[in-house]
C-alpha cells in the first residue's frame, strides 16, 4: 500500500520548534523509524508551508490512503478541506498536540470533517497509529 504522509506549515521545524509541544524528534528521524516499522508499505512524504502546494500534491493519483497534519491551515483552510473532501480513499488527519488544550483558535479543525478521523495529542505516535489504522 502506498501512503501519503503529508504535513502543513512549520512542520519541516519537528525537532526545534516548541519542543515542549512537538517533542525533540525530526520528522526525517521519524520517517526513517516508520520505514523500518513498516516495510511492506511505500510511505511518500511531503511538506509545505504554502497551502496551494499541499493542494496539488494531495491532487496526484499516486497513493492510497493520506496522513495530513495540516498544521496551521487546520483551522481556516476551506480550500485543503474541499480538496480533501473530494479524494475518495482514506484519510487521517493528526495533530501532535492535544489541540483542544491548546488556545481556543487551535480547537476548531475545518479540515477534519473531510477525514475519515483524527488522532490528537499523542505526539510523534499519532503518525504510526495512523498507519496501523490504515493498515
Amino acid at each position: 500500500m502506498k501512503i501519503l504522509i503529508i504535513n502543513g506549515p512549520n512542520l519541516n521545524l519537528l525537532g526545534t520548534r516548541e519542543p515542549e509541544i512537538y517533542g525533540s524528534v525530526s520528522m526525517e528521524d521519524y520517517l526513517l523509524e516508520l520505514n523500518t516499522e513498516f516495510p511492506n508499505h511505500e510511505l511518500l512524504y511531503y511538506q509545505s508551508n504554502i497551502e496551494g502546494e499541499l493542494i496539488n500534491r494531495l491532487q496526484k493519483d499516486d497513493f492510497n490512503a493520506v496522513v495530513i497534519n495540516p498544521g496551521a491551515f487546520t483551522h481556516y483552510s476551506y480550500a485543503i478541506a474541499d480538496c480533501l473532501k473530494n479524494i475518495q480513499i482514506p484519510k487521517i488527519e493528526i495533530h501532535i498536540s492535544n489541540i483542544y488544550k491548546r488556545e481556543e483558535f487551535r480547537k476548531k479543525s475545518v479540515t477534519a470533517e473531510s477525514c475519515d478521523a483524527v488522532i490528537s495529542g499523542f505526539g510523534m505516535k499519532g503518525y504510526k497509529l495512523a498507519l496501523q489504522s490504515l493498515l
